[in-house]
This record gives C-alpha cells, sequence and structure tokens, in this order.
C-alpha cells in the first residue's frame, strides 16, 4: 500500500513540473519514485523516508544544477523582429526618414532611412538596423 502512495505521489509532482519548469517537483516526484521502489521491495517505513530524503537531497544538490546549465546553455536565439535585426532588405519603393517599402524575409515592410540625410533608391540592398513598430529602419552602405 505504501509503494502505490510513493508511486500516485511521485507520478502527481512529475506531472506539476510540467506546469513549473523550475526542475524542483521533476527532483522531488523521481526521489518518491525511488522510495516507491523502496516500498515495494523493503516495506519499513523510515527506509522509505530515508530513501526519499536522501534522494531529494542528492537530486536537488547535484542534478537539478548540472540540469538547468545544461538547459540554459548555449547562445541566445533570436526570434521575432530581433532576428531581422542585422539583416538584408531589398528596397521596393524609395526609402527615405520619412518613409518607404523594403522587402524583408519575403515580406513587404514599411522603411525609414536610418540616416536622415540618406535617400536610398528601388533596387538597393540595404540592412536592417532597428525595428521600430511596423517599420524597417535601414541602411544602404556607400
Amino acid at each position: 500500500m505504501a509503494a502505490l502512495v510513493w508511486l500516485v505521489a511521485g507520478v502527481l509532482l512529475l506531472a506539476a513540473e510540467v506546469l513549473s519548469g523550475d526542475f524542483v517537483l521533476l527532483m522531488i516526484g523521481v526521489a518518491a519514485l525511488a522510495a516507491a521502489g523502496s516500498a515495494a521491495a523493503i516495506d519499513i517505513l523510515w527506509v522509505d523516508v530515508a530513501v526519499f530524503a536522501v534522494s531529494s537531497i542528492v537530486l536537488l544538490a547535484a542534478v537539478r544544477p548540472a540540469l538547468r546549465r545544461r538547459m540554459l546553455a548555449g547562445d541566445h536565439v533570436k526570434t521575432n523582429v530581433e532576428a531581422l535585426v542585422g539583416g538584408k532588405a531589398v528596397v521596393l519603393s524609395t526609402v527615405d526618414a520619412h518613409g518607404g517599402q523594403v522587402k524583408l524575409g519575403g515580406e513587404i515592410w514599411s522603411a525609414r532611412a536610418y540616416d536622415e540625410t540618406q535617400v536610398i533608391e528601388v533596387g538597393r540592398a540595404v540592412t536592417v538596423m532597428d525595428i521600430a513598430g511596423a517599420t524597417a529602419v535601414v541602411w544602404a552602405e556607400g
């Protein structure tokens, strides 16, 4: 009976981890499953509690930090508007400080020149310096 209680607690904690995403409930859930295994093998309550306690401490102190480092490691992945900055576009209608249009990422965007004195002609390749709302702020070199 104790093994079933530990098993249900472990599964519920693992399911609750989906909502939190912090790996704490995952570690405690795995420790509860270890205690369920202990209860199934040796039905002595203090042994089950000891297995749960030791497993929890080891998992929280050693495994969780390593798992978090691994999950958070790597380069920041640019998405949405952030991914467009630095990209190339082609001018569709003359771009100046007041407006124009460019083709960026297969879509037509409103655009304005990064340098207010610059007038960029149709067909010219430009670099996206910023996205301001729904307007691409572009720069043509040279």
